[in-house]
């Protein structure tokens, strides 16, 4: 395994626990929607880190 294979491996599963915490949480659908929401705005380009607190998303 290479050192970009193993850093992916440890992003995936970050990624899991988040969902998983969200679904304990409030519910499957939320972090459904969440995640579609943030593989949106991947795919649009927008950043996260610039977004103010409590800014509603669209």
């Amino acid at each position: 395994m290479t050192d970009e294979d193993a850093s992916k491996d440890r992003f995936f599963a970050e990624a899991g626990a988040l969902a998983d915490k969200m679904i304990a949480a409030h519910g499957k659908d939320f972090a459904m929607g969440t995640l579609v929401l943030a593989a949106r705005w991947i795919a649009e380009g927008k950043s996260f880190a610039n977004r103010p607190q409590g800014q509603a998303v669209q």
